[in-house]
């Protein structure tokens, strides 16, 4: 198999991608036909190396921070790409709680029989080989192994550049625990290349590479979907709107507003777009309190009215995922209007209605087409692990195959199951 950390000089990175994916399809059949108990045993193991190799993993991405800060990569970015013993526990109980997730493998999704005696099961299985390709969080090197290997696919993983030493320090720390546990290595790859033909080879490997998961900004998605010949599962930005209806409760709507802004600003679950209804009576200490918690808000001319404080919107604030402490506010007339910005500026992410009317909320959930809608929560709960499903490998915000925070389940597809007792056709 290939060096995960060398490169040869002179570097064929179509017949290096071409390779690798054959190796991983490999040994994807032998992981497919372990026994669940064994996939899981393996993560496990292959937690333990995390924690056992803390040390390691912290100076490489020590390594990569120092040259992120020297390359001027912004707050958000570096908020992205760092990881502490805090964040590295977090990644390692990740990988141990995928492990214990129930195996969706081999379940039946339903199943009938035929008025000639056939019986017919839809069965779920794997997709096969799946390649991530990805931006910044060095976190998702773990997480999308591990959602692979316990979902039975291979992962053929392309990292960005800015988290190269963060990303096969964490790679040689899995690996060595899922060998450890009977899982074939080629069954978890890096692409041991930053070279962005390694990218499109990737995205042409039709046959070899089962689906495409692009995890990072929009032009990255934008290059994968355009130029992919194998399925893609993306989600686009996270333009998301926090609605503040006039029923809403002045206390809780200022803890969900500020918590779905500025708990963590670089994440794809942060508020982008505040809307506020012109019947809520608590607006102006809504927004100072955004305001003096460090948040710049760039506001229509009714919320400029507000606050001082407030800067003018241009037209592209509305459809900016800004990943800092920038937020878009805007006023709006009733329910109605906030679901027509809704339907102009969303991304289809994840967007958030606060208030005590039932009703209304209702309306809000039945009505906005985006893949998470939340009432009386903030936006921050778009994340696999607060769903329940350990790690995700993104949320997708498409319409196809899967919906929302992709995890165990949305790495399978499923085969028919036919069973007879000598029928023929007539």
């Amino acid at each position: 198999m290939t060096d995960q950390q060398t490169v040869p000089v002179a570097l064929d990175v179509e017949a290096l991608i071409k390779r690798i994916a054959v190796e991983g399809r490999s040994a994807q059949r032998q992981l497919a036909a372990m026994p669940s108990e064994a996939r899981a045993s393996a993560l496990m193991c292959a937690a333990a190396r995390l924690r056992a190799d803390s040390a390691s993993i912290l100076e490489a991405n020590a390594n990569d921070l120092a040259a992120a800060r020297e390359n001027g990569l912004s707050r958000a970015m570096l908020d992205r790409l760092a990881l502490d013993p805090e964040r590295l526990e977090s990644v390692a109980a990740g990988v141990e709680a995928v492990a214990s997730l129930p195996d969706p493998v081999g379940q039946v999704i339903d199943s009938s029989r035929r008025p000639n005696g056939l019986k017919m099961s839809r069965i779920r299985v794997p997709i096969g080989t799946i390649g991530i390709i990805y931006e910044s969080r060095p976190n998702v090197t773990a997480d999308a192994a591990a959602l692979c290997v316990r979902a039975g696919n291979a992962a053929l993983l392309r990292g960005g550049s800015e988290a190269v030493h963060s990303n096969r320090a964490i790679l040689a720390a899995l690996t060595a625990g899922l060998e450890e546990g009977g899982v074939p290595k080629a069954a978890v790859q890096l692409v041991p290349t930053q070279d962005r033909a390694a990218v499109g080879a990737m995205l042409t490997a039709s046959g070899l590479i089962d689906m495409i998961v692009p995890r990072g900004g929009k032009s990255l998605v934008a290059r994968v979907q355009s130029d992919a010949r194998v399925p893609v599962l993306a989600h686009l930005d996270g333009i998301n709107h926090t609605y503040i209806h006039s029923a809403a409760d002045p206390r809780m709507a200022q803890e969900i507003a500020l918590n779905a802004k500025m708990r963590r600003t670089g994440i794809c679950g942060a508020m982008e777009t505040l809307l506020i209804d012109t019947s809520f009576e608590a607006a102006d200490a809504l927004v100072s309190a955004l305001l003096d918690a460090g948040c710049e808000l760039r506001g229509d001319g009714r919320a400029q009215a507000l606050d001082a404080r407030i800067t003018r919107a241009s037209a592209n604030d509305w459809d900016t995922e800004y990943l800092d402490a920038v937020l878009s506010v805007a006023i709006v007339d009733g329910l109605d209007k906030a679901l027509e910005h809704i339907a102009r500026h969303s991304s289809a992410h994840t967007d958030v209605i606060v208030t005590s009317d039932a009703a209304a909320a209702e309306q809000f959930l039945t009505h906005v087409d985006s893949a998470i809608v939340m009432h009386n929560a903030s936006s921050q709960f778009a994340d696999g692990g607060e769903f329940g499903l350990g790690a995700e490998i993104g949320i997708a915000t498409g319409r196809l195959h899967a919906r929302g925070p992709v995890a165990l389940e949305g790495l399978t597809t499923y085969k028919w199951i036919v069973r007879g007792t000598g029928q023929a056709r007539p």
